[in-house]
C-alpha cells in the first residue's frame, strides 16, 4: 500500500510539472464526447475520454504488476 501511495504522489508531483504542455491536449474534447448545450444548461458527458483514460491506466497498472 505504502508503494502505491508514494507512486501516486510521485505521478501527481510530475503531473504538475509538466500541466503546461499536458494541458494542452485535447483529452476532454474527442470525438463521442457528448454535450448538451441549451440556454442556460450545459451538460457534459466525456465517454471517450474515459474510455482512453481507462485504457491507458489498465496498461500503466498492468506493466507494474
Amino acid at each position: 500500500m505504502q508503494k502505491i501511495l508514494i507512486f501516486i504522489g510521485i505521478a501527481l508531483i510530475v503531473l504538475g510539472v509538466l500541466w503546461p504542455w499536458v494541458g494542452k491536449i485535447p483529452l476532454g474534447h474527442l470525438p463521442g464526447d457528448i454535450v448538451i448545450d441549451k440556454p442556460g444548461m450545459k451538460i457534459y458527458f466525456p465517454i471517450t475520454t474515459m474510455i482512453v483514460v481507462s485504457l491507458v491506466l489498465s496498461l500503466v497498472l498492468r506493466l507494474f504488476k
